[in-house]
């Protein structure tokens, strides 16, 4: 026991590392099933600005050539890979508390979308833009359902 917790402390900077990385792999694995937790990637937003469903992600450190952004069976898909720096080794790291490697976001697109060869995207300061243009708003075909109290 004393043998372990010596350890422990000799490297106390690296010990949330490896658990970290092992359950992002392990939840990577459920991005193919349209299931999506806890990304290590593309904190999205989705919102609805003249008549277009707007898709932010934040992809800070990432290159527009790294980027991929396709729409494939009415879903929108970001993927991409986020490299890690190769001058440093990796045994003189104290902590690795960034998430590298590839990633994929999907999400899917409503039955209004106009063309998808109209849709667009740019990326600037880390953050790639969507914007998917609809035949109509999203808003106007909301409806409330009221909730009857018995």
């Amino acid at each position: 026991m004393s043998r372990t917790l010596a350890r422990v402390w000799n490297e106390p900077l690296l010990l949330g590392t490896g658990l970290s990385r092992m359950l992002d792999e392990l939840f990577s694995d459920f991005s193919h099933v349209g299931f999506d937790i806890a990304p290590s990637f593309g904190q999205t937003d989705v919102y609805e600005q003249n008549q277009n469903l707007v898709f932010e992600t934040e992809l800070p450190g990432m290159k527009k050539e790294d980027i991929a952004i396709k729409v494939e069976d009415d879903q929108l898909c970001i993927s991409g890979e986020m490299k890690r720096n190769e001058e440093v080794s990796e045994e003189n790291y104290f902590r690795m508390g960034r998430r590298y490697g590839r990633f994929q976001r999907s999400f899917p697109l409503p039955s209004n979308v106009i063309d998808k060869d109209t849709i667009t995207a740019g990326f600037e300061d880390g953050i790639v833009k969507v914007s998917v243009p609809l035949k109509e708003s999203l808003k106007e075909r909301e409806k409330a359902i009221e909730i009857k109290v018995e």
